[in-house]
């Protein structure tokens, strides 16, 4: 049993969600030299509003981690098509890892995926998000080079996917 629940963020809890995401970016270095992605990152509540999103909170009721469950087409989507669940933003707080965070929120993306009759998840990630490989890898997730892509010059976002 674990000691901590997914579930949709609570409008009060926003603002801890938004933190916890850009504070994981932000230690592992993935937001060096990037301007404005962390006001992305932070505004939870437009994600709500666009797309679905669940959080990881512990027994105190502190925010763990947060995803973004994303449909194709949809204002977040990146690389998903018909038929495939898309998730991004998957963060765990620095001081909470180690707990299974990263693989129940994933998981909880796999469960959203078959409730909506979808077999396929897909994701983008950073190419320099090693530990996040190693978990989807993990998972079962397959590489998806054909849909690797650069929102900009200096950017490489690599493509994962998995059957559910």
């Amino acid at each position: 049993m674990s000691d901590f629940e997914i579930r949709p963020p609570r409008p009060e809890e926003y603002g801890a969600a938004g933190e916890v995401t850009v504070q994981a970016y932000d230690v592992d270095g993935h937001l060096a030299g990037d301007v404005g992605y962390d006001a992305e990152l932070r505004d939870i509540a437009r994600r709500v509003e666009l797309a679905e999103v669940l959080v990881a909170v512990g027994g105190a009721g502190e925010v763990l981690g947060c995803v973004t469950i994303v449909q194709p087409g949809s204002a977040y989507a990146e690389i998903s098509r018909a038929g495939e669940l898309e998730f991004r933003m998957l963060a765990v707080a620095p001081s909470a890892r180690g707990r299974g965070i990263g693989e129940a929120l994933t998981k909880a993306v796999f469960d959203r995926a078959r409730a909506s009759g979808l077999r396929k998840v897909v994701l983008s990630s950073l190419d320099g998000m090693h530990t996040a490989h190693r978990l989807y890898e993990r998972l079962g997730f397959t590489r998806l080079p054909e849909r690797d892509w650069r929102p900009f010059p200096h950017i490489t976002l690599i493509a994962y996917q998995i059957d559910v």
